[in-house]
């Protein structure tokens, strides 16, 4: 059974009406004597309107689960004190009419000297999850097998429908805004662990990346650990979801490295075409059509997303995740993806609705 951990990103608002208040100082000061909070635990992120968790290595789900409850509730009494409210939401659906402050760190204000324009818009939020794979090159070939299936991910957990007061007629409008940068999009078919070192090497050496931490792509190998990290998904609104995308991509990167072991062919899927299906799963989310892995057609969403329950069947069992996953997206077919509940509450309930449901949606442990 393959370890995992995650990482979470969350915007901070004003709980009277959403506003993104810029106070992740202050927030993280006050968490840092939370009894319960653990050193590391809770973060900075690139603008002082976030802040980000991780959790420590789990052997299973229901340890996510304790963990990412426990972190969102510590954080959010926290910022509580402070006036504001830590909500999980992929893109900020309202914003202030300028730029907001960058945090005081050397690598987020090269950041900004770099691209402004892009780092002001950056009030995006994602979920990243470690998978511990200890072989370097099973590491390698789980990450080059997963490229077909992440636009999968990403139209499942869309959850960025609105920015800045607007409905972008997309599901995930993180995804579309963070493939802005230099390095970012879908990963290369590298060919073995010395070709990704040696590309990575290359763009450092361009002055394309500075460090390992913009190397935007949607799953990468960890730099600091033995993990393929899938960055694909935005962050989800609750604990349970959260939970099941945790699961999701622990069983997907299992059933990798499992036919990598028995020596299948890696998928050759177009970097034109990944693209293009990244772009539509964003786009679309759950309500249009997706890239089918198998063949390359595009076939209505559901349909492909069956063929992903399927591929995922044998990393889910080796996991001892059946059981708890099944569960657990019986429920998210019941309620829909956050940019679904998103659109729901804003036709419900009109902004004022929608921020509320936002604030109210941290500590949830089920949709």
């Amino acid at each position: 059974m393959l370890t995992l951990g995650v990482e979470e990103e969350y915007l901070l608002v004003d709980p009277r009406d959403g506003m993104p208040l810029p106070r992740a100082a202050e927030v993280l000061a006050t968490a840092s004597l939370a009894p319960a909070l653990r050193p590391a635990e809770a973060q900075h992120e690139l603008l002082q309107v976030q802040v980000e968790s991780a959790t420590p290595v789990c052997e299973d789900l229901a340890g996510v689960a304790r963990h990412l409850a426990r972190v969102r509730a510590g954080l959010n009494a926290a910022a509580a004190q402070h006036g504001c409210r830590v909500v999980p939401v992929g893109s900020a659906p309202f914003g202030p009419p300028g730029p907001v402050p960058v945090t005081d760190a050397a690598r987020y204000r090269r950041a900004h000297r770099q691209a402004p324009a892009l780092v002001d818009d950056l009030m995006l939020n994602g979920m990243h999850v470690h998978v511990g794979v200890r072989d370097e090159e099973e590491r390698l070939g789980a990450l080059v097998r997963l490229r077909p299936w992440l636009p999968v991910l990403i139209a499942l957990s869309a959850n960025s429908p609105y920015w800045r007061g607007a409905d972008t007629r997309f599901a995930s409008w993180r995804t579309v805004q963070f493939d802005q940068w230099a390095v970012s999009g879908p990963p290369p078919a590298f060919r073995d662990a010395a070709d990704y070192r040696q590309r990575v090497a290359a763009l450092r050496t361009a002055g394309a990346v500075t460090d390992a931490g913009q190397l935007y792509w949607h799953a990468r190998l960890s730099e600091r650990y033995p993990t393929v990290e899938v960055r694909a998904a935005d962050v989800q609104l609750t604990v349970a979801d959260a939970e099941l995308f945790a699961g999701l991509v622990r069983a997907l990167v299992t059933t990798a490295v499992l036919e990598e072991r028995q020596g299948r062919p890696r998928p050759q899927t177009p970097e034109e075409l990944l693209r293009a299906a990244t772009w539509h799963a964003a786009r679309t989310g759950l309500h249009g059509q997706l890239v089918s892995p198998a063949d390359g057609t595009a076939r209505p969403a559901a349909a492909v997303v069956e063929e992903l329950r399927a591929y995922l069947a044998p990393g889910l069992e080796a996991a001892g995740d059946t059981g708890r996953v099944a569960e657990l997206w019986r429920e998210f077919d019941r309620t829909g993806n956050g940019a679904d509940r998103q659109r729901r509450w804003y036709r419900e309930q009109g902004w004022a609705g929608l921020a509320e449901h936002l604030v109210g949606s941290t500590v949830t442990v089920t949709p």
